[in-house]
């Protein structure tokens, strides 16, 4: 994938001019025009990473459909993956924190950088709610400092039309985050829900080590406010911005077609959708199921850090061949999680078939 850039001057009267520049991190207010999550995620990294750590800079974008997960989380248990699979939407790890959420076109992403010494995600949070606030849309703060709408503090439960995820260096942060607009909330429902109870599952467990997302009501700002759009958030958000780090240069509208001469970006692009990245980065987690089949019962409990299975313990109330068992268990060891290799479930007994056949199927990716 290949990605080009254009810099818009803005006239106060007239159309809009385009002229022909590699990206630049001299200023200080972008708008992405691709709806490529992969190159806005890694776009958003090059301009921290090459931005002035003592200047201000807001990025706003938006996404095709996509699940965008935690630095630290773990995709088999913040995902639907056979959903993702069905709707043929990708998932991506991002590189700040936080929980899960989902993108669409219908969803605006905010990302506002800052001097370390300055960094404070309350202050940032009242910037974004005044962009709310000037969109006729009654709105507040809680605990979390995430945007929620509806009678103040109502218990329970708060409506969120926006979540926020930080990342903090040495010299610089950020504060980025989603603005639910117009959003197809069904979708995400169905995405983010992770459901593996099945008649046949007796008991289910995973723990993990990585970061749990809060799951919480949400709503478009539509809901409350017909007329709001994704540019008109664009430009509530740039006032506040303005009003808030007495910049005045015009907004830099960026297309993404060619990046080819920015090794950082091309290489971000290419980084995000790799195994070793999307799942290679999971952190160690266990998980622990039961099936009942025809021929007795089989408890498995997998150990799994970095993609990878350290161990999978499996015992049996009885009838089934515990010795076959324990060499499945350590046929597994090494493998990728969720990425079993299908083709060695012919070998061996039609016990050990099937119990191959199941793990292959609750660790499916």
């Amino acid at each position: 994938m290949t990605c080009t850039f254009t810099r818009l001057r803005l006239l106060r009267r007239g159309p809009r001019h385009f002229s022909t520049f590699l990206p630049t991190e001299k200023h200080s207010i972008y708008v992405s025009q691709s709806s490529d999550p992969y190159f806005n995620l890694t776009f958003e990294n090059w301009l921290f990473k090459e931005k002035s750590t003592q200047e201000p800079l807001l990025l706003i974008y938006r996404d095709n459909p996509c699940v965008i997960i935690g630095r630290n989380q773990n995709p088999w248990k913040e995902v639907n993956i056979p959903a993702l699979k069905r709707a043929n939407i990708p998932f991506i790890r991002r590189h700040s924190g936080g929980g899960t959420v989902y993108h669409d076109m219908g969803n605006t992403n905010f990302s506002i950088h800052l001097p370390r010494s300055s960094f404070n995600r309350h202050v940032t949070a009242r910037l974004v709610l005044r962009a709310v606030h000037s969109l006729d849309i009654d709105a507040w703060i809680n605990e979390r400092n995430d945007i929620c709408v509806g009678p103040y503090k109502m218990i329970p439960p708060n409506i969120y039309v926006s979540g926020s995820a930080y990342k903090i260096v040495k010299d610089r942060a950020y504060h980025h985050g989603t603005m639910l607009i117009s959003s197809q909330l069904r979708t995400l429902g169905d995405v983010l829900h992770v459901s593996k109870f099945e008649d046949w599952i007796s008991q289910e467990s995973m723990v993990t080590r990585g970061v749990a997302s809060v799951r919480s009501p949400v709503k478009n700002l539509i809901e409350f406010n017909p007329t709001v759009t994704h540019d008109a958030f664009i430009g509530a958000m740039v006032r506040v911005f303005r009003d808030e780090y007495r910049v005045e240069e015009p907004v830099q509208y960026i297309q993404a077609s060619n990046a080819a001469n920015i090794p950082y970006i091309r290489d971000g692009i290419a980084e995000l959708p790799g195994w070793d990245w999307a799942f290679g980065q999971t952190p160690e987690f266990t998980y622990s199921i039961s099936r009942v089949f025809e021929w007795g019962n089989v408890a498995a409990k997998i150990r799994s850090k970095h993609g990878v299975i350290l161990s999978c313990s499996l015992t049996a109330e009885d009838g089934p061949d515990l010795m076959m068992l324990e060499k499945l268990g350590r046929e597994l060891e090494g493998q990728r999680y969720g990425f079993l290799d299908k083709t060695t479930s012919q070998d061996g007994c039609g016990q050990k078939q099937q119990v191959r056949q199941w793990l292959i199927e609750e660790m499916g990716s």
